[in-house]
């Protein structure tokens, strides 16, 4: 695992480099990322080839972290797994539930350190014992030196370093990832991202002792815990059968403005019986022939309001199929393209609200409760998610029938056929919301419903 004292050490960019540099050095590296952040996972996926993954113990249970990482690194020669935050700041009030530290100790992964040495010289000594000291459940086995400058300042802290420095990253502007109203870029956003990740395999692999890094990684203990299976996690079939037994198409939105959804999300819809097909709200004049089924994750869509908005055929297409009941979800970036408006652009108008940019960043990690039966949820029933934007809906939630109460308050649209709302479910830790899903899916085949 890399992790960092604190956030801004600069995980992502050697995290990324590493996982890069080791898949130029002929290994099979699977990427992983705790915590919920979508936008990492992108750029691993850029750098190792496989799909980047979450490892996140507040959305799936502590009990599916080890599995999950184990499903992800299936045929890797190596896994690295980027940290989140500091390495012991978790959900507050918790002691530290759903830290790096938290997921080092559920997986047994020894941690590498990464700290910004820019502003500090033997006081990183004092800085790295503190946090190898602090938790005896936690291995931390190195230090990987970033920012650094003169040879003089280098040495001095080596010197005052009690755990092996694996490797000393200078300053380089070349490979400074560029930030937005959330945080990094999305790798698919960038013409350049390709470059970019290739130039920080280039520049961690001069300045990072990789064999020491596999070392380090050999010497992780076994996990005795089963890998996660999509077909497993769905239990017993649940869905109805298809007509000619045929595989329901599911339209899931993607390209530049929805980069956010979990890998799991479609193996498990894949998994139920069936057809993930990918389009592009930005590009893709229509929804994919035959979609019996849709899901909208999250993304960036005020960004490009004025591109969605001018892609009218799509837009009402989307709008007549959710009113026609196609099986419908929508988290975050897929609520705001369903609403009336975005930013004054017209959006689908499946959904009665009108959203805006706000100052206001909404950042929670909540349990949320279903106040009644829906396309994925039965009354009372409870699930973990988070929520990370910029925008607010107004009015935030259907006055009947909302999709959540979170924190007591109502949330989102919901419906037998649609359920629509800021929350993100990372559906492996709630497989029955991707069966229910699928179960409607085949059902509208049955039905003659279709977009």
């Amino acid at each position: 695992m890399v992790a960092a004292p604190m956030t801004g050490q600069g995980k992502t960019t050697v995290a990324t480099g590493l996982m890069a540099a080791l898949r130029d050095a002929g290994h099979v590296v699977s990427g992983h990322k705790v915590g919920p952040d979508y936008i990492d996972p992108g750029y691993h996926a850029l750098a190792t080839g496989r799909p980047g993954r979450n490892l996140d113990p507040h959305l799936v249970g502590e009990g599916r972290v080890a599995p999950l990482l184990l499903h992800g690194a299936r045929g890797a020669d190596v896994a690295v797994a980027e940290g989140v935050m500091g390495l012991h700041d978790g959900r507050i009030g918790t002691d530290g539930f759903a830290s790096s530290a938290h997921v080092a100790a559920l997986t047994r992964t020894p941690v590498v350190l990464v700290v910004d040495v820019s502003r500090m010289s033997r006081s990183v000594g004092a800085l790295v014992a503190g946090m190898a000291a602090y938790d005896p459940a936690v291995e931390v086995v190195g230090v990987i030196l970033n920012k650094a400058g003169s040879e003089r300042n280098v040495a001095e802290i080596v010197r005052a370093t009690h755990l092996p420095v694996l490797g000393v990253v200078h300053r380089s502007e070349e490979i400074a990832s560029p930030s937005r109203h959330l945080g990094l870029v999305p790798a698919s956003e960038r013409a350049e991202s390709a470059r970019v990740v290739e130039r920080l395999g280039e520049h961690v692999a001069r300045q990072v002792d990789l064999d020491a890094l596999l070392d380090v990684a050999r010497a992780a203990p076994a996990l005795e815990a089963p890998p996660w299976d999509p077909v497993r996690a769905l239990g017993a079939p649940s869905t109805a059968p298809s007509a000619m037994n045929s595989r329901p198409r599911v339209a899931v939105a993607g390209g530049r403005a929805f980069t956010f959804r979990y890998t799991e999300t479609e193996e498990l819809l894949t998994a139920a019986g069936c057809e993930v097909v990918g389009f592009d709200p930005l590009d893709d004049i229509a929804l994919p022939a035959g979609t019996r089924g849709i899901y909208l994750g999250g993304g960036f869509p005020e960004v490009y309001a004025g591109r969605l908005a001018a892609n009218r055929g799509l837009l009402a297409e989307l709008r007549d199929a959710v009113r026609a009941g196609v099986p419908t979800v929508a988290e975050c970036a897929g609520l705001l393209y369903l609403a009336e408006s975005l930013d004054g652009e017209p959006m689908a108008g499946a959904v009665p609200a009108r959203a805006r940019m706000s100052e206001r960043l909404t950042l929670r990690y909540p349990e949320a409760v279903s106040p009644g039966d829906t396309l994925l949820t039965r009354a009372g029933e409870r699930v973990t998610g988070h929520e990370f934007h910029r925008t607010r809906v107004t009015p935030g939630a259907s006055a009947s029938a909302p999709a959540w109460s979170v924190d007591g308050t109502p949330e989102g649209f919901a419906s037998p056929t649609l359920h629509a709302s800021y929350l993100h479910v990372h559906w492996a830790g709630h497989p029955r919301l991707a069966a229910r899903f699928a179960h409607a899916v085949h059902a509208s085949v049955l039905n003659g419903q279709s977009a």
